[in-house]
């Protein structure tokens, strides 16, 4: 049968039917071009940041510059409503605007379902009060792979939810919220143990970056990040909200000049428990402000990391110069944490102001074998911290793998060394104020404390450091003794105070302690308080007047 010919009717529609759809097309980027000359200002940077003080040279950060025009994704056609998938209409609508030489992209008030996001040059994600972002639980939504870091380790895996690669001034801001909807992906902490084992298995033999590939095959899948920008300069996240992702949250990747401010993140709560789900972990970055934030997480608050193990050591890029400030946090294994991933180094971090209640440590910093990585010149101030679950303040070289015997110093054993704490208070304590466990064959160095105010169930426990300065601290503990020291050195404690059960103070073990002073404190006043172990050398312990 030949096919139907058209009659001169159909001809005549069929002709001006083409012809209606070029016009329509060239209104539409005639439209565009227009849009692309107009000014549409997104109010979102309407306070002031102030300047940025610390013991380091810091430059003074300021947002990314967006140029002042928006588009809105509802003209490139995306539905309101939670349930239609809106991933090519967001992306067009950040494609046509980047065309344009940048903007911010318009999420309006409303529920707005999509899949991977990927940011461009000059574009500002903005979503507007009571617009909410949700994202898919389809992992098919997140391919192709892209580039990352899964757990500080390089690999191609599933898009992070918003992902940006080698690009400047981006940005995510405004007042609605992010919602990861993550659960379908949280029983991959469990499920995909063996996958996370491939993948430090193939860092380790050094199997190229290119051929580790998580795409799903043979059910090899790790769990995408919420917003991981890579190897990006000028990114900034203000005002928003994000809750309940995979995996880590915020998690900046060999990026330069990084503001994250004025945000909440929610990973624990009544959506459930996010496994890994770490509020901000900036990641081999230089110049990191972290101002204002909130948190409720199911992992660590701030983390700040720099590589993990001989991949990190490979790529060797170092974290430095990271300002956070009155940030608050309900939640997390830590408030503010160094590492466990150090082995590009981490160096110039200024904290101050900041209160946590609930969770498990204020300050800690964690470290082990086999990262390496030298973590140094850190200042925490005027740390507040209410029924702390664990240590108060802990550095911890031992993350992995038991203290002896003592091994033999390379590349890949850590350094942790001058770091100071000032003027930081913590009742309800459940564990030590203070634990600092060094390496035998590496010592914690040069950590000074001043004006410490702990109520706890433990006071101090040192072992393998050497160095320590505690002064003008009150400690009030109830298990005894208060004080415990093991092979360690060159430790002053001046005009300290102890509170508690006063038989058992100090508890010296150790034939490598030595040179342990204590002046002006009630430990001097009760000397049978004292307990010196049998391999303890003769005068390591001086008490003066």
């Amino acid at each position: 049968m030949s096919p139907v010919q058209p009659n001169r009717k159909n001809n005549y529609l069929y002709k001006h039917r083409i012809g209606y759809t070029i016009i329509i097309f060239l209104l539409t980027v005639l439209s565009l071009n227009i849009s692309c000359q107009q000014n549409k200002v997104v109010t979102y940077l309407n306070t002031k940041i102030d300047s940025i003080v610390a013991p380091f040279e810091m430059p003074q950060l300021q947002r990314p510059v967006i140029p002042d025009r928006s588009f809105d994704i509802r003209d490139f056609g995306a539905v309101e409503g939670g349930e239609v998938l809106n991933t090519i209409a967001v992306q067009r609508t950040i494609d046509s605007l980047a065309s344009c030489g940048g903007g911010s992209v318009i999420i309006p008030e409303g529920r707005w379902l999509t899949g991977a996001i990927h940011l461009d040059n000059n574009i500002n994600l903005y979503l507007a009060r009571d617009a909410e972002l949700l994202f898919s639980q389809n992992v098919k939504d997140y391919l192709p792979v892209v580039f990352s870091r899964h757990e500080d380790i390089e690999c191609f895996k599933y898009s992070s939810f918003v992902y940006a690669l080698d690009k400047k001034n981006i940005a995510i801001t405004g007042e609605g919220t992010l919602n990861g909807q993550g659960k379908p992906w949280w029983d991959w902490k469990e499920q995909k143990k063996d996958v996370e084992k491939l993948l430090n298995e193939m860092a380790a033999k050094d199997v190229p970056v290119e051929q580790r590939i998580f795409d799903g095959t043979d059910g090899r899948e790790l769990r995408p990040a919420f917003f991981q920008p890579m190897r990006c300069v000028n990114v900034l996240v203000e005002g928003v909200t994000f809750l309940y992702g995979a995996f880590w949250t915020i998690t900046p990747t060999y990026c330069e000049n990084v503001i994250v401010r004025n945000v909440h993140i929610i990973t624990e709560g009544s959506y459930g428990h996010t496994p890994n789900g770490d509020g901000v972990n900036p990641s081999s970055c230089k110049n990191v402000l972290i101002e204002n934030c909130e948190f409720d997480t199911g992992d660590d608050c701030i983390a700040i990391k720099a590589g993990r193990d001989k991949d990190g050591l490979r790529v060797k890029i170092p974290t430095q110069n990271v300002v956070i400030r009155n940030c608050k946090g309900l939640r997390g294994h830590g408030g503010i944490v160094v590492g466990s991933e150090t082995s590009g180094g981490i160096k110039n971090v200024y904290a101050v102001n900041c209160q946590f209640n609930g969770t498990d440590r204020i300050v800690r910093i964690k470290t082990a074998r086999g990262r390496g990585g030298i973590i140094e010149n850190m200042w925490f101030n005027d740390l507040k911290g209410k029924d702390i679950l664990r240590e108060a303040i802990r550095i911890n070289m031992l993350y992995t793998g038991t203290r002896l015997p003592a091994q033999e110093i390379s590349e890949m054993t850590p350094m942790v060394r001058n770091i100071n704490y000032n003027n930081i208070t913590c009742s309800g304590g459940k564990s030590y104020a203070i634990e600092l466990l060094g390496l035998p064959e590496r010592y914690i160095e040069n950590i000074s404390f001043s004006k410490i105010n702990a109520s706890s169930t433990k006071g101090i426990n040192l072992s393998d450091v050497r160095g320590i300065q505690i002064k003008h601290s009150t400690f009030n503990a109830t298990i005894t003794p208060l004080l415990n020291i093991t092979d360690s050195q060159s430790i002053t404690l001046d005009s300290i105070t102890f509170v508690g059960d006063l038989s058992k103070i100090l508890k010296v073990e150790g034939k490598n302690s030595q040179n342990i002073r204590i002046r002006n404190s009630n430990i001097q006043k009760n000397t049978k308080s004292i307990i010196i172990g049998p391999s303890v050398k003769p005068n390591a312990v001086m008490i003066e007047n």
